[in-house]
């Protein structure tokens, strides 16, 4: 696979869905300006971020290549619903052997890139730095940090770090403590990348600046000697043709519009019976429509046989039937969130489900569980005004009764204050849309970033 005199672009994710979904949005975008696009991972990790993409198909993409790199297994154990941190440390197992194993056959394809390409893109996972430390030996290789997270979480992290000169931006904003939202072992893993001492090129932002300029703008004034681009939504914001369905689709051509409130808590939530069990009573009383996605929480490789499956309440199903639905696979979220019947999205408020929300116009009912999701749920609620707080993150540990979930819902979908939330949603879905536009301000920055790695 020769690119002669060509620029190719490398992306380098971190194994876990929220980052593996995001670069692979990136890729196809990249590869729809005609630069081929190389996506490194292990087999298991790139047929899970295949298998998974929602919006486009990836195997209809002549200039984007996978590379599928061996290394050592790796343990995967089960989720822990009950563990005291809702952090998913399952996955720091793979995270690490990963980071370790792909960084000799990353840089072996670097190099046989660089011998016939003009110049060789490393766009990595700001989590994944050690894996391109030996960049720097292939003179014609530069590399970009992608950062998978809001620009309004890492400009408050930022922040945190300073004397505090700049904080006024922040000072009415009631802004969560980072108490359990990590595991003692992942700010091992964080401080083990973010320590490497590397020269990268810019940062690229899954964000747009209609939505968070102000915190870009800090995020300048504290790290000026490199470049910003805040390029999202990446995610496809006009969805096509369907193709093969997913039943809750047809499920959902059925209701009213802006009737259903979708439930999920994205791929790495684990969550313990009691709260299932209060969360189906909430649904159940609400007499709202749904549709809940009840998944375990991701294992390191999740391929890999036994899936626990939660109890629901005796006849639960039975009850609800005709008004909600219970999905227990991987649900075509972007699809959902884009179907006039969503009204509404209760979210642990992971960054993709954040960006994909404001993408679709639909708002939220923040319930975060762990990362930077109490943090983005600051942004959704207090800064954008499109959703409302299902709990207090200071209130972490405690069960959310069934009839907070009842109200959270009513409110949501059935009440004054639901609509007018709904229509600052759909006015800023609208904003967002556009900003990928020929003209809007995330493509110019697109275009931008582009025309500076193939200048």
């Amino acid at each position: 696979m020769t690119h002669d005199g060509q620029v190719v672009v490398v992306m380098v994710p971190l194994a876990a869905q929220g980052h593996l979904n995001q670069l692979l949005h990136l890729s196809r975008l990249v590869s729809a300006r005609h630069i081929p696009v190389h996506y490194i991972g292990t087999a298991t990790h790139n047929r899970q971020a295949k298998l998974r993409v929602h919006g486009w198909d990836p195997s209809e993409l002549a200039n984007l290549h996978f590379h599928d790199f061996t290394i050592p297994p790796f343990p995967s154990p089960p989720p822990d619903p009950k563990a005291a941190t809702k952090f998913p440390a399952q996955l720091i197992p793979s995270f690490r052997i990963a980071v370790v194993h792909l960084r000799h056959p990353l840089t072996r394809l670097l190099r046989s890139l660089s011998s016939n390409a003009r110049r060789v893109v490393v766009i990595h996972d700001s989590l994944m730095a050690s894996t391109v430390e030996d960049i720097d030996s292939i003179p014609n290789a530069e590399s970009y940090n992608y950062n998978c997270i809001s620009v309004f979480t890492l400009a408050i992290y930022e922040l945190e770090q300073t004397d505090g000169s700049d904080k006024n931006s922040i000072r009415d904003l009631n802004i969560p403590s980072l108490e359990g939202c990590f595991t003692p072992e992942f700010w091992e893993f964080l401080e083990s990348q973010f320590g490497v001492p590397k020269k990268f090129s810019g940062n690229l932002h899954n964000s747009c600046k209609a939505i968070e300029e102000p915190y870009l703008e800090i995020l300048k004034s504290i790290n000026h000697e490199t470049r910003h681009w805040a390029i999202g939504p990446i995610n496809p914001v006009e969805l096509g043709s369907r193709g093969p369905t997913h039943p809750c689709l047809d499920w959902l051509d059925q209701q009213k519009t802006s009737s259903v409130v979708y439930v999920s808590f994205g791929s790495t939530t684990a969550l313990e019976d009691e709260q299932v069990a209060e969360i189906a009573g909430g649904l159940e009383r609400s007499e709202q429509k749904f549709i809940w996605v009840l998944r375990d929480a991701d294992k390191g490789d999740v391929f890999d046989g036994d899936v626990r499956v939660s109890e629901l309440p005796e006849g639960f199903e039975r009850r609800v039937a005709g008004r909600g639905l219970v999905v227990r696979d991987w649900a075509p979220q972007l699809q959902i969130l884009g179907h006039g019947s969503t009204g509404g999205f209760v979210s642990h408020c992971g960054w993709n489900s954040c960006m994909e929300s404001l993408t679709m116009g639909v708002p939220v009912a923040a319930w975060p569980m762990h990362s930077d999701q109490p943090r983005n749920a600051v942004l959704m609620t207090e800064v954008l005004r499109v959703g409302l707080l299902v709990r207090d993150w200071a209130r972490q540990d405690e069960l959310v009764m069934a009839t907070t979930v009842e109200s959270v819902v009513r409110k949501l979908i059935a009440s004054e204050e639901g609509r007018e939330m709904r229509k600052r949603a759909k006015e800023l879905g609208a904003v967002v849309r556009r900003s990928v536009e020929d003209g809007g301000v995330s493509r110019m920055e697109f275009d931008s970033f582009i025309a500076h790695i193939t200048r």
